[in-house]
């Protein structure tokens, strides 16, 4: 028989089961009124648990020049505002005591503070801040409250020395909840040189802290850095903030730039910009080093509304045109290492006027009767159209595709490739012929137009990348501006220098138009850009600017004013490139871009020339020092020290504490110091003395002294012997 009785056990179980599901009831019964009665005070509970994650920026990397000086950094700067309900939360009613103590402070420290801000910021008056301010406090917000959250004291950013002083303004310098002063960061480029190299360095968009050109742009990944997280918790009444992720500071970028000669670059570029006879509409340079290639100055300057010259575009990069007669150098190397000529081919430039398939090339001194009969490194020299583009219509004219070929041989085409925004690559149009051996994109004239720099774009540092491998023995170097990034003072990636090329030419051929361009300087139309002190090779080049369809003479007709070279001629270290564009006569590349190169070129070499210390000595040298009367043993002292030999009769020495009083004379080869003793009661000869020295000795016995000049003493008021008596005065004169 089963000992279960269903009698005694089943109502155990329906009493078990009521019990369970009246708990069931309770807890949905209280779910729902936690969902629905109290709602909003979960709400508010789980807010103040709620974490909030921010994102932190990084400090950026700087931009240094290659002897490691600040060109570019990031610096703090801010936007203040003010709160006129301080401490209050969303949809929070203040209290009406609270409200009438921050009127009372508002009231009690407005006057102040207006004044203070007047001075602080220029442009309003301490009534104008005093009206904004009130405007801000009487504000009218959506939600009915008065008083404005987010008022901007001052419109524009402020730097960090000023904002340190807002801090410590009447009701500024109270906490954000009780103030209601508060303000927003942001990360600021700054340019410690001002514009100095301003448009190759880059820029940062203030709004967005992003970068947008030059190097800023190029090296943007490796300059900004990696954001960091914070989780932002609020605990009690305050938010607690806990690093998650820190953030990763950027990386420094080291150029090539060097602050010395990118400053006598643009201040010699600007100087012949700003003459009456020049008043350029724009001007380049670039100072590039010979065998690594690096950009050691560009300067890229406009002239601006005002006159005054800026720098607005990257010129150097992207400013494709017809560099006109620099470019005849490209077309003769071609042609002398293609062995069609050599320098003494003789060509004749009759009058300096040519028939050329329908048009007339001209000499620049046509209207003087030309060159006549002059050799291929002569036409050179003097920049003769007629003669270059008589030798390249002559042996390339059934063939230009040969001459383009020879261009593109010898670099001048070249991508260079460089990762700065804006470069923009040069542009020489290839002959192509259609199904019927015809040419479809050339014409007769081409050739011999473009021989002499038209008909091509080509931007100034491909020009000048060009003529530094003419310099470097054919080896074309890429253009460097960028040596290496580091980080935390280690260097974390090094940029070498690259070869693109590694011979443009036959050796000979480079080592005669070496010759040629030395040549153009010491004897040619370069004479303006030479040196005394050392050789100089280069081009001069002027071109009509075209105007698109208006052709060349449409009104006032523009030049485009050229010379690029190396120096020094026989070791070359550096070559420059220096472009001006103007309007209207007199336009002389040579007279007025060589100019700026032979400023260039002498401050650059001066700034590197390193002497021996008897170099500067001459027959006019004062080998032995001019020694001024006064304390003996510190004299002694010091000729000692500059192994200047002494001689005279006097005992003593500076360890003693004691002066030894006398005079000072220059020798032939020595100092003679001879004693002058004191007598207590009698006025001391202090004349020579230094103005401490007689001051020391004259008030140490006792006498009152007055001061009048510079200098040593030439005369004292009382005589030397007098008799000295308590309370006595005396004037020295210096001079």
């Amino acid at each position: 028989m089963s000992k279960f009785e269903k009698k005694k056990v089943m109502p155990r179980y329906v009493v078990i089961a009521a019990i369970f599901a009246l708990i069931g009831v309770a807890v949905v019964g209280k779910a729902a009124y936690i969902m629905t009665a109290k709602k909003d005070y979960w709400e508010k509970v789980a807010a103040r648990q709620k974490q909030q994650n921010d994102t932190v920026k990084p400090a950026r990397g700087n931009i240094l020049s290659c002897d490691g000086q600040l060109m570019a950094s990031t610096l703090p700067e801010y936007k203040i505002y003010l709160d006129f309900q301080p401490g209050k939360r969303k949809n929070e009613v203040m209290d009406t005591a609270v409200m009438h103590q921050l009127d009372t402070m508002w009231m009690e420290n407005i006057d102040t503070l207006c004044a203070a801000l007047e001075k602080m910021f220029q442009g309003k008056t301490a009534k104008e801040f005093k009206e904004h301010i009130m405007k801000g406090r009487q504000k009218v917000n959506a939600d009915g409250s008065v008083g404005a959250r987010h008022w901007p004291v001052w419109p524009r950013r402020i730097d960090y020395n000023k904002f340190m002083e807002c801090r410590k303004l009447p009701v500024f310098e109270l906490p954000a909840g009780k103030g209601g002063f508060h303000w927003e960061t942001y990360n600021t480029r700054r340019l410690p040189f001002g514009s100095l190299a301003s448009r190759t360095l880059g820029g940062l968009k203030k709004a967005s802290d992003s970068a947008y050109y030059g190097l800023e742009l190029a090296y943007d990944s490796v300059l900004r850095g990696t954001n960091g997280i914070v989780r932002r918790q609020k605990v009690r009444n305050q938010f607690a903030s806990i690093t998650v992720t820190p953030p990763i500071d950027g990386a420094d970028v080291v150029t090539t730039i060097d602050v010395g000669m990118q400053d006598l670059v643009e201040r010699s570029l600007i100087a012949e910009l700003k003459k009456p006879e020049v008043h350029g509409d724009m001007g380049v340079a670039i100072l590039m080093e010979v065998q690594t290639g690096d950009i050691k100055a560009v300067a890229n300057l406009m002239r601006g509304a005002d006159g005054e010259y800026y720098e607005m575009q990257n010129l150097a990069l992207n400013h494709r045109c017809e560099p006109g007669s620099v470019f005849k150098v490209a077309s003769m190397l071609v042609a002398l290492d293609d062995g069609v000529v050599d320098t003494s081919y003789v060509i004749h430039t009759g009058c300096g006027i040519m028939p050329m398939h329908g048009r007339e090339m001209k000499d620049h001194n046509w209207r003087r009767g030309g060159y006549g009969d002059i050799n291929v490194a002569r036409a050179l020299e003097v920049s003769s159209n007629v003669g270059v583009s008589c030798v390249i219509d002559k042996f390339y004219g059934d063939k230009p595709e040969k001459y383009v070929e020879g261009l593109y041989r010898i670099g001048i085409h070249d991508d260079l490739g460089l990762n700065i925004p804006g470069y923009e690559s040069p542009i020489i149009d290839m002959p192509q012929k259609n199904a019927k051996g015809k040419y479809v994109n050339w014409y007769k004239t081409k050739l011999p137009w473009m021989s002499i720099g038209y008909e091509t774009q080509i931007a100034p540092i491909n020009t000048v990348t060009f003529y530094n491998a003419i310099a470097n023995d054919g080896k074309m170097m890429r253009p460097r501006f960028v040596k290496r990034i580091v980080k935390d003072g280690v260097t974390v990636r090094e940029v070498q220098p690259e070869v693109i090329r590694e011979r443009i030419a036959k050796p000979q051929t480079i080592k005669t138009m070496q010759t040629v361009l030395t040549h153009v300087v010491s004897q040619g139309l370069g004479r303006k850009a030479g040196s005394r002190s050392f050789a100089v090779a280069g081009k001069t080049g002027t071109a009509q600017v075209s105007k698109g369809k208006g052709g060349y003479k449409v009104g006032i007709v523009d030049y485009w004013l050229s010379f690029c070279g190396f120096f020094p001629a026989d070791n070359p270290k550096y070559t420059c490139i220096v472009c001006i564009q103007k309007s209207g006569l007199p336009a002389s590349g040579g007279g007025m871009s060589g100019v700026v190169f032979h400023h260039i070129a002498e401050g650059v070499m001066a700034h590197s020339l390193k002497l021996p210390v008897e170099a500067a000595r001459d027959t006019s040298s004062a080998l032995i020092p001019d020694v001024k009367n006064g304390d003996l043993a510190a004299a002694d002292y010091v000729l000692n020290q500059l192994d200047v030999k002494t001689t005279g009769s006097w005992s003593g020495n500076l360890s003693a504490s004691q002066p030894v009083w006398g005079k000072a004379t220059r020798q032939k080869s020595d100092i003679s110091l001879v004693e002058r003793k004191t007598i207590d009661d009698r006025m001391p000869d202090v004349s020579g003395m230094g103005a401490s020295d007689a001051l020391f000795l004259l008030e140490d016995m006792g006498v009152k002294v007055r001061l009048s000049g510079r200098g040593r003493v030439r005369r004292q008021s009382i005589p030397a012997g007098s008799q000295l008596q308590k309370g006595m005065a005396c004037e020295l004169y210096l001079e």
